[in-house]
């Protein structure tokens, strides 16, 4: 699931009329999308089946209540509210969650029904009872076993993806050169200090010649943030520990942001590079801001064209960029390797499927463009606090030579 988020404006912040309406008419569109979903949902759980009405009520009562609580959440996440702020955001986004895994098994079964059918011949009235009861219960349980397996996937074990990249110019001195890579962690309000500590000691363990940091860190309020970024200090590496920022940084705030990782002594890739340099061979490694970082701030607009200026000919060049769609930009100024983040893989299964719409890579290693692209499925999650078929990861980027 790619992850995207409204800006968030101080209290007491109002809208203009024009503003106010352009938000509201996508947001009903997608909010009486949700509905309808939930009807078709609603039917094949509790009116197909043949449930008692009192049964098939209370089902779609409460179903419709959960898309309600959607609405709702949102709008009591936009400030302190006492307890409505502490119970309905986390219902809002853990429902969003659990229904899409639930549409999912339910088209599924849908699928497998008609396969079935068009196998054996169109079913009798009974027959299509004893398929509807059986195709409730299917989603009944597929739903209640993968929604907890999606949970534990967010919050489990951090998979190691091993990857080497043959890059023609490496000279021999900077073969072998590992680049450990994390990307959006999401550091915020359900993401803390802990994670954070035990990915760090998982990175350091790794001894990583260089670690990047590709993005979506910062995911919250100064004040609950930068106490959680703490353990960054501690990453370690001879070659550097460089970030980008991501489009989730100017959200909240990307001069901040980058206040706060420069204080933990991490280095801040804005349109640069560094040039790492290990027995006789050189490798460049720029940086620039998201994509969407004009948007917010003009100084922090993308700029491939400044982040390798006066960089040493013939050195292999590798781009830290959010998003796997940067390079249509960089592929013209000599990048060999881009590594991003920003698609979570998809993070919670079919979702990958939208995400490719607009990423040319959803995760993994791709050649676009003469260019070496690395999507990273994220280390952290974003929205839900689950992953469906799609681990999160610590990178470990290989540089051999060709």
């Amino acid at each position: 699931m790619q992850e995207e988020a409204v800006p968030v404006r101080p209290p007491g912040h109002c809208m203009s009329p024009a503003r106010r309406s352009g938000f509201l008419a996508p947001f009903l569109t997608a909010l009486g999308l949700f509905a309808l979903l939930h009807a078709y949902v609603a039917r094949r759980l509790f009116l197909d089946p043949g449930l008692p009405p009192v049964l098939a009520v209370a089902g779609c009562v409460l179903l419709a209540l959960l898309v309600v609580a959607v609405p709702v959440g949102f709008v009591f996440s936009r400030r302190d509210r006492g307890w409505p702020s502490r119970v309905f955001p986390p219902l809002a986004v853990g429902w969003l969650g659990a229904s899409g895994v639930l549409l999912t098994v339910t088209a599924v079964t849908d699928l497998g029904r008609l396969v079935f059918d068009l196998l054996h011949g169109w079913p009798t009235a009974a027959e299509q009872l004893h398929q509807a009861r059986l195709q409730a219960a299917v989603i009944a349980l597929g739903t209640a076993a993968l929604v907890p397996f999606a949970v534990w996937t967010a919050r489990g074990r951090l998979v190691l993806s091993q990857v080497r990249v043959p890059l023609e110019r490496l000279a021999p001195g900077v073969s072998g050169l590992r680049i450990v890579q994390i990307s959006d962690l999401h550091i915020g309000a359900r993401i803390g200090e802990s994670f954070l500590r035990r990915v760090v000691d998982r990175v350091n363990a790794l001894r990583p010649d260089v670690v990047a940091i590709t993005g979506d860190l910062v995911d919250g309020p100064v004040h609950v943030v930068e106490q959680a970024l703490r353990p960054l200090a501690d990453l370690d590496a001879p070659h550097g520990v460089y970030f980008v920022t991501g489009n989730h940084e100017y959200y909240w705030g990307a001069r901040e942001s980058v206040r706060m990782v420069e204080q933990l002594g991490l280095t801040v890739l804005h349109n640069e590079h560094r040039v790492v340099e290990r027995d006789g061979g050189a490798v460049v490694i720029g940086g620039m801001p998201d994509l969407h970082g004009g948007r917010f701030l003009p100084d922090h607009e993308s700029r491939p064209d400044l982040v390798f200026a006066g960089a040493p000919e013939g050195a292999p060049r590798v781009l830290l960029a959010h998003q796997p769609r940067a390079v249509t930009q960089a592929a013209p100024h000599g990048v060999d390797l881009l590594l991003s983040g920003h698609t979570h893989g998809g993070q919670i299964f079919p979702f990958h499927l939208f995400v490719r719409l607009q990423q040319p890579v959803v995760r993994g290693l791709r050649k676009l463009l003469g260019v070496w692209v690395y999507a990273h499925r994220g280390t952290g999650f974003w929205g839900p606090p689950m992953r469906l078929f799609s681990t999160p990861e610590i990178a470990e980027i290989t540089l051999v030579t060709a």
